[in-house]
């Protein structure tokens, strides 16, 4: 009898140490969880037997995450697979430090290349290598507002970046003291990278960052005036403001307009429980009607993953039809595949569906998508200096020496 209790146990530890597990490490908290935890429903539906491990850190694109990811990573302990923005943030980070599996032979057995945009695939592609699964894509050049309260103020959204100042002033002399609402340092980031496309169209866009096009070109000096001007519209307060909370300033009627990804339109509908179209409204960002800036949401495999087979079926999951139908709607994104099913989608994300089919692709620096993080990371300090003085000139000098150190064009 004795025996037969301590064989139970033994059994029981056994089962106990060998157990399957995962762990998934993103910044998907707060309002974007939702989207989550139905994956990881979906999941452990097909691997019940796994025990999941959901480490977010929470924190607006990532920022807070990033920095304990580079800890683990550096440190020798890495998540089984983390969220990163597809392209250059994890390829001008951790492929180039040798840190990451290449997932070509997955996209083959998967049929992922033929299942996601060519574009997308290049974006995640690199010296012969993909290294990561794209679950989404993101636009970050959406103006959102509220339909009743530009009823009621008059205006109309603006398609251009001087017709926003314009419309800027109109609101000002009416008592909308921030016409445009922004929040913290990246938000920031995003709005200037829309001025920025907005002034300068997608050719001159993707000229910056492959060095055909200084910073400190007269064109791309000028775009940093306009953003000042831009920022003159916004509110005092930004730097205390989330996304969300600089979001719901234009629902409560407080301010005219957020630039703002489509995740907030996840957060509109499936939060605030608002209908797209009356409870909330959308448009692109002034000057950008035909251009789609895109990042999306991804996950790799970092060499060293204590459970790697886990982590594969996860991936696999992740790049599966059934995976981002399950996902993205929740989110607020579409699909990165093709082949995805819309009835699922609200009218929203049906509508960024067709303009991701018929618009200019370029990808956002924001988001990690054009830029490696060694530039993305040290601009924020550049877009506070700018904010502070508005000196167009210094800001796009130092730009430059940014992107100079940092590799890009070269």
């Amino acid at each position: 009898m004795y025996r037969a209790v301590l064989l139970a146990a033994g059994l029981s530890a056994f089962s106990s140490a060998t157990a399957a597990k995962l762990e998934i490490f993103s910044w998907w908290s707060g309002d974007e969880a939702p989207a989550l935890r139905a994956l990881l429903r979906l999941y452990q539906q097909k691997y019940p037997d796994v025990s999941v491990n959901n480490a977010t850190v929470s924190g607006g694109a990532g920022t807070n995450a990033k920095a304990v990811l580079k800890t683990r990573m550096l440190g020798g302990t890495p998540p089984d697979s983390f969220q990163a923005h597809a392209g250059q943030e994890l390829i001008g980070t951790w492929v180039v430090a040798n840190r990451m599996e290449d997932l070509s032979s997955l996209f083959k057995s998967e049929g992922w290349t033929k299942a996601f945009p060519a574009d997308v695939v290049k974006l995640i592609s690199s010296k012969g290598g993909i290294w990561s699964v794209p679950v989404n894509v993101h636009r970050s050049n959406v103006f959102w507002y509220n339909p009743a309260k530009l009823k009621a103020w008059g205006v109309t959204v603006p398609k251009t970046w001087p017709e926003f100042l314009t419309t800027c002033t109109a609101l000002k002399a009416k008592g909308v003291a921030a016409p445009l609402v922004v929040g913290e340092n990246w938000t920031q980031q995003q709005l200037w990278e829309n001025v920025m496309v907005g002034t300068l169209g997608a050719d001159g866009w993707n000229n910056l960052w492959s060095g055909k096009l200084k910073f400190t070109d007269p064109k791309v000096v000028g775009a940093f005036t306009t953003f000042g001007k831009v920022m003159d519209c916004t509110n005092k307060d930004a730097s205390g403001l989330s996304w969300q909370q600089a979001s719901d300033r234009v629902i409560d009627g407080t301010s005219a307009f957020n630039l703002m990804g489509d995740w907030a339109a996840g957060y509109f509908t499936t939060t605030k429980k608002l209908a797209p179209g009356t409870g909330f409204g959308w448009a692109a960002a002034p000057g950008t009607t035909k251009v789609f800036v895109m990042l999306a949401d991804s996950f790799g495999l970092p060499k060293g993953a204590k459970d790697r087979a886990e982590a594969i079926n996860w991936l696999k999951l992740l790049g599966s039809k059934q995976g981002q139908d399950t996902f993205n709607p929740l989110k607020g994104s579409i699909a990165a595949r093709l082949d995805s099913d819309l009835s699922k989608y609200n009218t929203y994300s049906k509508s960024a569906a067709t303009d991701w089919k018929n618009s200019r692709i370029v990808g956002s620096m924001a988001h990690g998508a054009v830029a490696p993080e060694s530039f993305t990371s040290a601009f924020g300090a550049i877009i506070d200096q700018f904010v502070a003085g508005k000196d167009s000139k210094g800001a796009a000098a130092a730009s430059q020496q940014l992107a100079d150190k940092a590799g890009i064009g070269k």
